[in-house]
Order: C-alpha cells, then structure tokens, then sequence
C-alpha cells in the first residue's frame, strides 16, 4: 500500500437498499484495489474503505457515475478512519440496525438483462413470469415490513431452490440478495381458470402455458382478469369493437377512458404520436402510462377513448405482461380490475367475488399483493412530463424538502377526500404514498387507513403533529381529528388552494425563506376560510400563510353536488348570474341552449338559488368549465366520470385553428384592491357566436384563450401591485394542456419565474405534499395557525 494510504468511512443516503448497491459497491472496490466492507443499516449503506487516495477519489467518482438503475444517491458523506485496514478483501458484511432513514423502493419495469432471458430456450428461466434481479421487479407491492428483507415481504413463503439461492448469496451475480428471488422450480406459479374458478389445461386450449393460453381467448374476443404486480387488470384486444363494448357494460365504466398496452413502441406508433420524450419515458423503470396524441395508420375500437383525442399507452411492465403480448400486433385494453368507482382488486378470492360477471377468465398466481399500487400516468405538458397520478414506478421515492425545511420535525399530513394520498415528513424529506383513491368509497377508505398505518410502521415513522384539509366534512379530516385527540397531537389545518400552491412550491425546490409568490389555484372545489367554495383563486402566498387576492366572480351551485354531476345546472346558474335569465331567452328565443335549458326544471334552481338552499357559492373555476361545455351541448345533461365536462371541452378547442382572439373578461377592483374575473362579457360573446352558428370548436377554444387571457392580466397587475416575481400554477384545472401552457408563455412574456408541477400531480394527489410543507413552515415557526384568507 503507497504512503498517501489511508482509510474512510463513507455514509451513503438515497435509494440504495434492494437496488444491488452492495454489490456494486464491492465489483468497484474490487476494480481498484481497495479493502473495507460495506453494509446495509437504518440510514442507508455504509462504506468502510482503506487504500490509495486516488483508488478511493476514483471510487467515489465512478459510484456515482455507476450508481445501479433503481439506485439514487442522496448524499456520500465521507470521514477520516484512524484505524488500519482489516485483513482480507473487500466483503459484504450483514446488515445493521439504527433508525429508519433509508427508502421502499418503487416497483420497476422488467430490465433488459431479465427479458433476454425471458425469451431464451436455453435460460433456466424461460417463460417464468416472475423473472426479476435487483434492477427490476417487485418492491413496495409485496413489502410487509422493514427492513426490506425476503422474511418481511410476500416472497417469505417460497423457500428458494439451491440454484436460487446460490445468485441470491453471490455479490457478483445481479441477484445478489434480490429479495423477490424465484424461478419455476421455488417460486409462485400462474394458472388459469374460467368464470366458474375451474382450472384449465392449456394444451386443450393450444397454449404451450397457461399465458399463452390467455392470449389465445383474448384473441378470441374474451375479457381476462389478470393479476398483475399491484392490483388486477380486466384485459380485451383493443381493436375489438364488441369486446370492448362488453367490457364498459359488464364495468359499469360508460365514458372513462381506458388504458392500453403495447408490446413494444413501434405498435404504439401505429396508434398514437411518440415523441423521444414519451419514447424514454414509456421505456423507463416506472413504465407509466403516457397520454399520447391518438393518430397513426390504424386506430383502436372507438369506445377505448370516447370523445377523446389521446390515448394513454403504456409498455408491458412485468414478465407476465411481455409473454401475454409477445404476439399482439395491437394493442391490449389493460383497465384496472374492478367494478367502476371502487378500488382495484389484489387478493384472489377478492378477485372471484368482486369480478364476478365482469371477466369471462381470470389469470392468476400465488404470489400476495401486500400493497395496492395503481399505474401511474403521466402527460408531457409546458415542455416537460408532469405526472397526473403517482403510484407505481414512482411511489414512494421521499422528494427533498426545500432549503429551510432540514430540521422539520416529524408530521403526517392526511391529504384531501378526491385521489388521496398521504405524505410523511422525516429527516428533511417528504414520503409521499401511492395514489389511494377518492375517500367518498368506503373500500378506498378502509384501504387509506391501511395505507397510513402501514407507512407509519415501514418508516417507524411516530409523527409530532397531523396536517389536514380545513373542510370540516372530508373523511381525511375527520381522520386527523380524531386521531390528533386521541393522541394528544396538534392538528394543523390547512386550506385548500393554499396547500396546492404550496404543493407547486415543494415541488420545484422553493426555499423555505424564498418569499412570497402569485399562487394561481384553479380546480373544482375547495373550502374557503369564507365557508364558500372556492377553485378560481389567485393568492399572494408563502409556505407560512396567504392572502387571497383575486377569484372568479362566484356563482350559485343549484343542486349542490348534483351541479358538479349536471353541467346544465352551471350553465343556467352563470347565466342567470351574469347576464339575467329573462334578457336571455329575450334576446335569443330560439337558440338551442336557450330552448334546451327552458325545458329543465328552472323554477326549483331559481327557489333554491333565492333562498340559499343547496346552492352554495362557488369560485370555482372547474365549474366554469363545466357550464361552457354545457353551452355547446358537451356532456350538458350529465357527465359519466369527473372532470369529463372539461376535458372534452379542451379536446373540443384543439379541433379549431389557432390564433383566433379570446373572449374578453372583465377585470373590477374592490376598496382593498383585489381583483374579480367576471365572465360576463364572454357569455355575451359566447352566445353571440352560437346565435349565428359558431362552429362548436371555434367557441371552445375562445373560451379556453380568453379565460387564459385574462388569468395572465389579472396575475400581472397583482404581481406587480405586491412586488412578486414569481408565480405558481396549481390545482386540477391546470391538467388542462391549452390553458396550462397559455398561461405559462403569457406569464413568462411578462418576465414572470413560472413554477409548474412535475414530480407531483397537480390535482388533489399532490394536497398531502403541500399540507405537509405548510404545516412544517409553521410548527418551526412556532405558529400552527396562520391561515390569513
């Protein structure tokens, strides 16, 4: 050993526990000639290191540049070791204890290296449907506990055969201690049965398995329950008209679209518009599904994606699925398994009662589904991916807290009542769940409570305090309440558009001390510190507090929650408001609409609306949305699934030529100098357009560039008026890619720093994240209740 020989320990935090890190580690240290051993513990990996110091400067260079593909390094932390090097080559010593500060890793798509062997004759592992190594395959799906050991996953209960079990204790073999670890000699199997639960011999059915076998009914029309990685799928071949049809029906999923799976991109591109960006993201780890732009030589069966003008695609994401469409030309509808509204089935006896009637075959194994793991989705929107929902492939990867939010102390923040999730605080992180559904589901619900339970013991995680929505009546809330009671928590509430905007702010890494923006919250429903419901807002915000600056004009709601389900409700409710509903009908008796909303039961919107009954005031900008695309007779008498009003509407306007002018909004100031969008004089101007037979798409994308319009006035002025140079797009309204990006360009125009979502949805999958940042800000001010509407 040369004269600058010394040693060091190296403390490694990220993702690098179940990702073949050790072994990486070792086949590094072995290259350049270096002696220690490296180990698992609570905090992550650490590294005792001895030789030259230039061996170990290259050693660390090369592990970050060689970091494994689930791997992600956080941190190197390295010390001076006074002590002399051990005798022997580097090893692999046995995992220690400590405090939880490492990470479940996502579940990952199946890697090159094991779909090589997939296919191979010659591979002791052809055709075996749970090939997987440490660069892919199950993780948060089958974990119980930590640490993320066999004995604490679903795997425990197949004891691995001596070939298995040679790779698994091996540090040069890519299966070094990957824990899902099988073959078809030790590990779970994959059988098929009909509708009846008897099992079926493939051969009779001209399949070499029982996938193929499944392949084979698809192709014959057949509807096929799967169970997959995190839940099961309901699968038809997606250029089947009828199969198809019969899908929605027996599904009770009228309008929704479905997701499809291709087996490789170039049948993707038969179908749909693939850009090298989407091209890389279908291809990655996470293998999400992507919204693609529908066009290509062939088409799926209409009923995929009605009223449509995407598809949302993804690759095959497991063995089972690349042997299911190893011979699809097409592509497969992979819809999730279960009945519509309810959350996706895991279990197999689940299966055969929930899925009775729905699937004609089901195709299942005996590997358990710990945790129920959706697929994630995903749309390039403002030049860059943004997820729409986070669960598999990305769930739960901790994202770093912003500068400032180090010594945040350890919270739970319970997220909002529609696409639930939760988010942990812990060691300057935020753990944020998979998506859990819409609380309003009382099986989504039971699984949320699992859900929180089980994060609370992955990450021995004991919280200081809960964080919830300030709607009194959202499941979550009453959740935290209880909880905070009984424990003897403090309990911070959080308003809703405020968490949003601080979501946006989490999300791009703004610093705690980063000062205030122009937070712009535009969604369907959130409850205001007024007891209105807000959605249209535009707010002078930081992590600490708001102050609501600006907000479309509101409007009565008549019905309720029948509003939110009857678009026509808004429609007359916005016109009645702003223009007079008798000056309607008398200046336009024989427009559709006008006609069409005379026939609906008008006098009992009227009382409710007159005596405040059932008919609350909103802002929301969601139900704006809903009201214009009742105007052009889109979804008018009632939507089939949420936000289908809107997005329509948006599919609609893509069909006009661009760079027509908006329909003007007026912009009033009150005494404190906050800002009102009345819609008035583009209803005057919309109605205007219909009466002289407006191409539908024409009014659509008016609406859509003059709302867009008068958002970037609106922000401008109040931005300037508060001395703010950056503004933050938040809430659901904004999944909407013409009027995100709109904004976007006009806000930037005006020298604006724009903060759009990426690594969290916009919608209420990223509330938790924002209610956490929030009520950290303010626990380490020593202020939990700041709201300031």
């Amino acid at each position: 050993m040369s004269e600058r020989a010394g040693g060091e320990a190296i403390r490694v935090r990220g993702l690098v526990q179940g990702v073949g890190f050790r072994p990486t580690v070792w086949r590094l240290a072995q290259a350049h000639g270096l002696s220690g051993e490296v180990r698992n513990d609570g905090e992550g990996v650490l590294i005792r290191l001895w030789g030259d110091t230039r061996a170990r400067e290259r050693f660390c260079a090369e592990l970050r540049a060689q970091c494994p593909p689930l791997a992600r390094i956080d941190s190197l932390e390295r010390s001076a070791l006074a002590e002399a090097a051990p005798a022997g080559p580097f090893r692999i010593v046995a995992s220690g204890g400590g405090a939880v500060r490492t990470a479940v890793v996502p579940d990952a798509a199946t890697c090159p290296a094991c779909r090589r062997e997939l296919f191979d004759p010659a591979d002791r592992r052809w055709r075996y449907p749970f090939i997987n190594c440490t660069h892919c395959g199950p993780r948060l799906s089958i974990v119980e506990r930590i640490p993320y050991d066999r004995v604490n996953t679903s795997m425990a209960a197949f004891a691995m055969c001596p070939d298995c079990a040679a790779e698994y204790a091996d540090p040069g073999d890519r299966r070094f201690h990957a824990q899902p670890n099988a073959c078809g000699v030790c590990g779970p199997q994959v059988w098929l049965e009909d509708a009846g639960g008897w099992r079926l011999d493939p051969a009779e059915l001209g399949g070499i398995d029982a996938i193929a076998a499944a392949s084979r009914l698809l192709a014959q029309g057949a509807i096929v329950a799967l169970k997959g990685i995190g839940g099961f799928h309901l699968a038809c071949d997606a250029g089947d008209p009828q199969a198809v049809a019969r899908l929605r029906r027996r599904k009770g999923r009228y309008a929704k679209p479905f997701a499809l799976m291709a087996r490789d991109l170039a049948v993707i591109g038969r179908y749909a518009e693939v850009g090298a960006a989407e091209a890389a993201l279908l291809a990655s780890p996470a293998a999400p599904i992507v919204l693609l732009r529908a066009g290509g030589p062939q088409a799926v069966a209409a009923a995929v994606a009605p009223g449509q003008d995407t598809l949302g695609f993804m690759l095959p994401y497991s063995p089972l699925h690349h042997l299911l469409l190893a011979d699809w030309e097409r592509p497969l509808v992979m819809t999730s398994g279960n009945r519509s509204e309810e959350p996706q089935c895991i279990a197999n006896d689940e299966a055969t009662e929930r899925l009775a009637g729905l699937a004609d075959y089901r195709l299942l194994h005996d590997r358990a589904i710990v945790n129920r793991v959706d697929d994630s989705v995903l749309r390039l929107l403002d030049g860059a991916p943004q997820l729409l929902r986070r669960a598999r492939g990305y769930a739960p990867v901790p994202l770093p807290l912003p500068e400032g939010f180090a010594a945040a102390a350890p919270l739970l923040a319970l997220g909002g009542e529609l696409k639930v999730t939760i988010c942990l605080v812990q060691d300057g992180q935020a753990i944020l769940s998979q998506h859990l559904g819409d609380l309003e589901e009382a099986r989504t619900a039971r699984e949320y409570e699992r859900t929180f339970n089980l994060y609370l013991a992955l990450y021995r995680h004991a919280p200081t305090a809960l964080a919830v929505d300030a709607h009194p009546g959202y499941r979550s809330t009453l959740t935290g309440r209880a909880w905070a009671a009984r424990a003897g928590l403090p309990l911070v509430t959080v308003q809703h558009h405020h968490a949003h905007i601080a979501s946006v702010l989490a999300d791009n890494g703004w610093p705690l001390a980063g000062g205030r923006v122009l937070g712009i919250a535009l969604d369907g429903l959130g409850y205001g510190p007024d007891g209105s419901f807000w959605g249209g807002e535009l707010l002078v915000a930081e992590y600490l507090s708001f102050e609501r600056v600006g907000w479309l004009a509101p409007v009565a709601m008549p019905g309720g929650e029948r509003a939110v389900r009857e678009p026509w409700r808004n429609t007359y409710a916005q016109l009645r408001t702003h223009l007079g509903w008798d000056r309607v009908q008398a200046a336009y008796p024989d427009l559709e609409l006008v006609r069409w909303l005379a026939g609906q039961p008008l006098a009992v919107c009227d009382r409710m609306i007159e005596r405040g009954l059932n008919a609350p005031p909103t802002s929301s900008c969601g139900r704006l949305f809903d009201a214009v695309a009742g105007a052009v007779g889109l979804c008018r008498d009632g939507i089939r699934y949420e936000g289908q009003a809107a997005i329509e509407l948006e599919v609609l306007a893509d069909r006009a030529p661009r760079g027509g002018p908006g329909y003007p909004f007026a912009l009033a100031e009150d005494a404190r100098g906050c800002l009102l969008i009345d819609p008035t004089p583009m209803w005057s101007a919309l109605l205007a357009d219909l009466a002289v037979d407006a191409v539908p798409a024409v009014v659509a994308a008016r609406f859509h560039d003059g709302l867009a319009a008068a958002v970037v006035t609106a922000a401008e002025q109040l931005a300037s008026r508060h001395g703010l140079a950056a503004a933050a797009l938040s809430g659901g309204v904004f999944q909407n890619k013409r009027l995100l990006e709109a904004v976007a360009v006009g806000l930037r125009r005006s020298g604006l720093q724009v903060l759009v979502h990426g690594k969290v949805p916009a919608n209420d999958g990223g509330l938790s994240l924002g209610q956490a940042a929030v009520a950290a800000a303010r626990l380490l001010s020593g202020d939990t209740n700041r709201d300031r509407p």
